[in-house]
Parts: structure tokens; C-alpha cells; sequence
């Protein structure tokens, strides 16, 4: 019988739909063996899906997503395995949430001088206990009735040549990857095939990359061999996931991927060989 997980997760505690626990029961529905909760720029979710996969029997792995910048590009590393409680890896979490509150704030001054008087406050209410980042801007915009859609929000204002766009906190891989390091994760480089920057990856395995994201929602299958091939070159692992957000979000549904039970196997082992190794 096949075995499936899904490495690549959102909830509601950055931008995706649904809270933690209920991605947590949605994966076991979906029949999947182990789900990583990989929010972007945050872990409060982490310890909420923990508990709640303790409860209906699914294993979790506490995981982020970093988003760093090389350039005009955005680069995002995925950390598996990681303690959100490790004192540098806590600091840059609560840095990292204030920074993006100051973007968004920043943004809808943007907007304000361009005409579109969207709220900040309504901003906030999107967000909820999220972690703010543009998607809750594009629905604040469409609840105000500025847009008619959440991608005519992102096309017409927020896209990365909007009008209104404002880059992330910088933040260079190798520091990404040297503070899931320092957490105890294992850090992977997500979705590489849509940063298109493989000049990158030599570089990025010096400071202590150990994974490439090979299965992904954009990635066609021509490129998850690549990537597969890739990370077989570099002596690192791949791993996979279907980038969920929900319903209304772009990616695919929870489990779409059909990520082998192997490939945690390979992950887990990796994890558990330099935890071993420190």
C-alpha cells in the first residue's frame, strides 16, 4: 500500500486559510502519513498542529519558510525540524513579524497615495493572528471592494511590479540558512525551479544547504527530475509538498503532490544523523 506526506504547509497563521489544527485533521482526511508545517516567516502554528497531530494520530513536523532575497530575486528556505524556542531563532521570528507589519503598513501608504483608500485596519482584520504579508493586503482590497479579485489585487497593485510592491526585510540565503542551522533544522531550498537561480545553489550548499524542494505544485515533471538529479549531484536530499494554502489560494489541495513516505524517510534521517552528529 502507498504511503504518502505532504512537506510544504500553510495556515492561517501566515497566509494560508485554515488554522492549524484543521490542516492537521484536513491531512487525515486526505490519507497522508506526515504533513510539515512550513508557514511563511513563523512557527506560531507549529506547536498548535503538534497537539492536534499528537491527537488524531499524524506525525508533524515543526517547519518555516524563510524568505530571503539575491537581488531582484526572491529566494525561499524551507527548515525542517526546527525549536522554536532557540533564543536566535525566536528573535528573528518576532524581527521578522514586525518588519513585515511595518511593510504592510508602508504598502497601504502606497496605495492611499494612488488613489485606493483601503484601511489598514480592515488589513488587520484579514490578518487575524496571522503573520501579515501581501495576500491579507489583496483581500483587505477586495473586501473594500477596490478590486474585484484577489489576483487583479496582486496584478493591478501588489505583484512584484505593482505600483504599491515593497520587497520583504533583506535577508541573504546563507543567513536563512544559517539560523534553521542553528535551530536544529535541516534547510532546503523551496521551489527552486520558480526563483530560476541554480547559479545559486553551489554557493548555498557551502554555507550548509541540505535539500532541494524537488515535488511542488510549479515545478512540471521534467523538473522534479532535474532537481531530483540535482540534489543527487550535491549530496543532498529532496523533499516535496504541495504548497497548500486553501481553497481560495493559489497552489494545489492538501496531498496533491503524492510525495512518497520515502522521502521523510530520507529527511528524517538526515535530520536524525546531524543531531547525532551535534
Amino acid at each position: 500500500m502507498e504511503r504518502f506526506v505532504d512537506l510544504h504547509v500553510h495556515t492561517s497563521c501566515s497566509d494560508g486559510v485554515f488554522p492549524p489544527e484543521e490542516v492537521v485533521r484536513m491531512a487525515v482526511e486526505a490519507g497522508l502519513e506526515v504533513i510539515a508545517i512550513t508557514d511563511h516567516d513563523t512557527v506560531d502554528g507549529v506547536k498548535r498542529a503538534l497537539d492536534e497531530g499528537n491527537k488524531v494520530g499524524i506525525e508533524v513536523i515543526p517547519g518555516v519558510e524563510l524568505s530571503t532575497r539575491v537581488g531582484p530575486s526572491d529566494i525561499h528556505i524551507l527548515g525542517y525540524y526546527v525549536e522554536v524556542d532557540a533564543p536566535p531563532f525566536k528573535e528573528l521570528m518576532e524581527k521578522l513579524r514586525e518588519e513585515r507589519f511595518k511593510r504592510a503598513k508602508k504598502i497601504v501608504e502606497k496605495l492611499n497615495m494612488l488613489g485606493v483608500g483601503l484601511s489598514f485596519e480592515t488589513v488587520l482584520e484579514v490578518a487575524g493572528e496571522a503573520t501579515i504579508g501581501r495576500p491579507h493586503i489583496a483581500d483587505a482590497l477586495v473586501r473594500e471592494a477596490w478590486v474585484e479579485s484577489y489576483d487583479e489585487a496582486f496584478r493591478k497593485y501588489i505583484g512584484y511590479d505593482g505600483p504599491a510592491y515593497l520587497p520583504k526585510y533583506e535577508m541573504s540565503p546563507e543567513e536563512g540558512i544559517k539560523v534553521i542551522k542553528q535551530a536544529g533544522g535541516i534547510p532546503v531550498f523551496g521551489h527552486p525551479g520558480t526563483a530560476r537561480r541554480d547559479e545559486l545553489i553551489p554557493g548555498m550548499v557551502r554555507a550548509g544547504l541540505m535539500g532541494l524542494e524537488a515535488f511542488h505544485p510549479l515545478h512540471p515533471p521534467e523538473a522534479c527530475r532535474y532537481y531530483k538529479d540535482l540534489a543527487k549531484k550535491y549530496g543532498l536530499i529532496y523533499t516535496g509538498g504541495s504548497d497548500f494554502h486553501g481553497s481560495d489560494r493559489r497552489m494545489a489541495p492538501l496531498g496533491s503532490q503524492r510525495v512518497p513516505y520515502e522521502i521523510f524517510l530520507d529527511l528524517e534521517s538526515t535530520y536524525r544523523r546531524t543531531k547525532k552528529g551535534g
